[in-house]
């Protein structure tokens, strides 16, 4: 299945994921009019987001209803008056994908005794 990958900061990332927040918002620019066009065109259904650009950062998966183009809500994030690409969000299909664990088990393996130590 494919998938629309987004990078949020942490704010909009955890109400998201809380499910506080129920839509995402790109402006309408040529680049965003690209995007969407190829997911409509190979049919994605999903979204990952990602808590930033680092390697090793925290993501999950939502499903994507529908979008559509609108002015969004200001306490969400949006400009007042502007209009967005809104992309209404579904369940969210995975808990966070910690990155921060994963890379303690890496650093000291996968006991609970070792990831308690490493603090």
């Amino acid at each position: 299945m494919k998938t629309l990958y987004l990078k949020l900061h942490k704010k909009w990332f955890d109400m998201i994921l809380s499910g506080e927040k129920k839509e995402e918002y790109r402006e309408l620019t040529d680049y965003w009019k690209t995007r969407m066009k190829n997911i409509r065109k190979d049919g994605a259904k999903t979204v990952t987001f990602s808590n930033g650009y680092a390697k090793d950062r925290d993501q999950f998966v939502a499903e994507i209803n529908y979008i559509a183009i609108r002015t969004g809500l200001p306490v969400w994030g949006a400009e007042k008056d502007k209009v967005y690409f809104v992309i209404h969000l579904g369940k969210i299909l995975t808990d966070k994908i910690s990155n921060t664990i994963k890379r303690k088990e890496r650093r000291y393996g996968k006991t609970g005794n070792n990831l308690r130590n490493s603090r």
